[in-house]
């Protein structure tokens, strides 16, 4: 026979508590993806004990540190040299607005992976909306200047905890300024304002992004994107960066 590299179950949708930041936990509906190596030697696995080890860990709210150990006994459980878990979900921060203070959920795209063999390998992925201001637009018009939404996303693998809601912040912070949920007029001029005392290109975004991330002592490795949904173009702008800042210290 031949030695399969995943096999498993794919898109198992399944409530996941989650605790936050501030102490309190929300529920999202998560999709699930769950696989193990198989040998050669075997002819299949059992797709039962993948739902069985999920069980055994909902019964608590998940941080991201917790995902290496549902891996790991889906790797015990199924007697498996190498396991992998994936989860993506839709998250929600409460996010006031500049000026009023109008209280909005902002929905976030998040996915935990993990793979476990010898050791456990963790990643969070994060994207974001945001928005971005067009510099050569403000530079060469005489008023006024094309501002776009774009979506940010980082993926990290980390050395030290870190909370989906202090990705959030950093890839928001790397934009000419936050998108908000809620907002009444005088938010709205302080948004357009600040967004215009603060235009930035694609590369400006990933760049400034890339900086945070360096000066940021858990991070250890990462890939990140931002992509502008041009208002005024029919194409979109991107551009990424990868680092491994073990490899390549700053």
């Amino acid at each position: 026979m031949v030695a399969i590299d995943k096999v498993g179950v794919k898109e198992v949708v399944y409530p996941m508590r989650l605790a936050t930041r501030d102490g309190d936990e929300q529920t999202a509906v998560a999709t699930i993806n769950m696989y193990v190596a198989l040998p050669q030697e075997k002819k299949g696995t059992h797709m039962s004990r993948f739902l069985e080890v999920l069980n055994e860990h909902q019964c608590s709210p998940f941080r991201p540190e917790d995902i290496p150990t549902i891996t790991r006994a889906i790797k015990e459980r199924l007697n498996a040299s190498e396991a992998h878990f994936e989860a993506s979900f839709t998250y929600f921060i409460e996010k006031p607005a500049p000026v009023t203070g109008q209280k909005g959920l902002m929905n976030y795209e998040v996915t935990f992976e993990c793979t476990a063999n010898s050791h456990e390998d963790f990643v969070m992925r994060v994207a974001a909306p945001a928005t971005s201001l067009c510099p050569c637009s403000k530079e060469i018009s005489e008023y006024g200047a094309h501002n776009q939404r774009c979506r940010i996303e980082a993926a990290v693998r980390t050395d030290g905890f870190m909370w989906i809601e202090d990705l959030v912040e950093q890839l928001e912070a790397a934009a000419s300024h936050p998108v908000y949920a809620v907002l009444k007029r005088p938010d709205e001029k302080y948004v357009t304002e600040k967004a215009y005392e603060n235009p930035k290109f694609v590369e400006d975004i990933i760049r400034d992004l890339a900086l945070a991330l360096n000066n940021d002592d858990r991070v250890v490795q990462y890939a990140i994107s931002s992509e502008n949904f041009e208002s005024i173009h029919s194409h979109n702008a991107y551009a990424e960066i990868e680092r491994d800042k073990r490899q390549n210290p700053a």
